[in-house]
């Protein structure tokens, strides 16, 4: 058996946060995906990707060893209404290990069966989940935001029942951390400040070592975990991700996106745009999700009050209620700066140019004309750096009406110094601008259709080609490459009119 080397502070240090748990046994595990790079970012032989013993391992059926599999307790909000236990249902955390960068990082199992938190389900997880996992973190690793990532797949051999049978799978995944703002909620519900405290040392000392020692630690992490958030949400605005279910117990403190259930790329501009099959209000619609991170914000905030209000003799509640608001009410202003920041880049604005309101109203000019005219929300910040060298024509295609796009067209290019080609040549700075616009605006996302492709095939006829060629393409998002094309185009209007997304479970 090979060994890892596990140095597992959560499972040593915070002694009854969590439930000592086994995985279920696979009954003919096979290995479907392993990620053999992020294996050599974490430091791991080789030998545990490969040949019939990787299969066992990932499976949960022979474990290497260090590995203390744990079941991790947390609450939280779901759709606004609080479950005071949640848990790991289904999940189990093998240990850490310190990557080649020196970087603490999670391995853990997602699918492997029941634990004392399931609430009733059966703990495992179905093939298509779990590899629409592996697609949706590695684009949104290969986009350059924050993310959870797959380290392998592998099918169990057996069937797990949701609507249909479906064969079912254990998925590994990587993580900065499992810590989530429903991790405190739990000890918070239950007025366990001792535990509460130990939680919020542990925190920062993992994600924010600086602020360890400090007497306003508590208040300082939530600045942290605020200013995270708004970078992450930004980040997920600036290429249409939607997440689908921002509940309390997705809200990662290290920042990362986590948890890859109802998720989906948009396509036609629509600040509206809801795909997850459970969101009947549209409580996480795209446009909504900075306004929910603010909220998951203030639940955090609420945990953390009798901590920043000091001992019991010298507490001052009001002032901490003050300080721990000051910092949601700051929220926006950090969010709006990280997506105008974002904006500015795929609109190749140069930063600090100009008066930040003037280009907060360009970038909503912007939206309003892609939103009015239903263009693809990806084609047409992609079109826009073609434009930026004089090649219009495939913008002005994505429009009914080209009016109001040549009227912004004349304000932006004026805003950005980006003069018109002479006599069909364009400078080699405007060339520049164009390729960092090119750099900032992805043309391979994942396409709802494409995914639901691949993940049919892998299921229903175990073809794991399309997966496996949609991975490659969504692994160099901002090539625009002949053998890229088919994945860079839009479902047909019609599929994208009845799309729906499932939480996996």
């Amino acid at each position: 058996m090979t060994a890892i080397a596990f140095d597992n502070t959560y499972a040593r240090q915070l002694e009854g946060f969590h439930v000592p748990w086994k995985p279920a046994t696979a009954p003919a595990p096979r290995l479907l995906y392993a990620n053999t790079a992020l294996a050599a970012e974490l430091g791991l032989d080789p030998a545990l990707l490969q040949g019939p013993q990787a299969a066992a391992t990932w499976a949960g059926n022979q474990l290497p060893e260090g590995a203390e599999p744990i079941a991790q307790a947390y609450a939280g909000h779901q759709f606004g209404g609080f479950s005071p236990q949640l848990g790991d249902g289904r999940a189990l955390l093998l240990g850490e290990v310190m990557d080649t960068s020196g970087r603490r990082r999670d391995i853990a199992f997602k699918g492997s069966g029941r634990t004392p938190f399931s609430r009733g389900g059966d703990g495992k997880a179905a093939v298509g989940p779990m590899l629409r996992e592996v697609l949706i973190g590695e684009a949104m690793h290969a986009l350059g935001i924050p993310t959870t990532r797959a380290l392998a797949v592998v099918a169990t051999g057996e069937r797990v029942m949701r609507e249909l049978p479906l064969p079912g799978a254990v998925l590994t995944r990587v993580a900065a951390s499992h810590l989530r703002v429903g991790t405190f909620q739990f000890y918070a519900a239950r007025g366990d400040l001792a535990r509460l405290r130990q939680l919020t040392d542990y925190t920062i000392h993992r994600h924010d070592p600086a602020l360890a020692g400090r007497p306003d630690a508590p208040l300082a992490l939530l600045q942290a975990v605020a200013q995270r958030q708004a970078r992450l949400i930004a980040q997920w605005m600036n290429v249409g991700f939607i997440h689908g279910v921002m509940n309390t117990d997705n809200m990662a403190l290290s920042g990362e996106t986590i948890d890859y259930g109802p998720c989906a790329f948009m396509e036609a501009y629509n600040p509206a745009a809801v795909f997850s099959s459970i969101d009947h209000g549209g409580r996480y619609a795209y446009a909504n999700q900075p306004h929910i991170a603010r909220w998951n914000l203030a639940r955090f905030a609420e945990t953390l009050l009798p901590l920043i209000a000091g001992s019991e003799e010298e507490a001052d509640t009001q002032r901490a209620v003050e300080q721990a608001m000051a910092v949601i009410d700051g929220f926006p202003a950090l969010y709006e700066a990280a997506l105008l920041d974002g904006q500015r880049a795929k609109l190749g604005l140069v930063a600090g140019s100009g008066d930040d309101a003037q280009d907060r109203q360009l970038a909503a000019d912007w939206l309003a004309l892609l939103e009015a005219q239903a263009v693809d929300f990806t084609l047409g910040w992609r079109r826009l750096a073609d434009a930026a060298e004089g090649r219009e024509q495939a913008l002005l295609a994505l429009f009914t009406d080209a009016a109001p796009l040549q009227a912004w067209l004349q304000r932006w290019r004026q805003r950005a110094d980006l003069p018109l080609a002479q006599d069909g040549v364009v400078s080699e700075a405007t060339t520049q601008r164009a390729a960092a616009m090119r750099r900032a605006s992805p043309f391979v996302i994942p396409r709802n259709h494409r995914v639901e492709e691949a993940l049919t095939a892998a299921t229903m006829d175990d073809d794991l080609q399309p997966f496996q060629r949609l991975l490659a393409a969504l692994q160099q998002p901002f090539s625009e490459t002949p053998e890229l094309l088919p994945y860079g185009q839009p479902a047909p209007a019609a599929v994208t009119a009845c799309y729906q997304t499932f939480c996996g479970t």
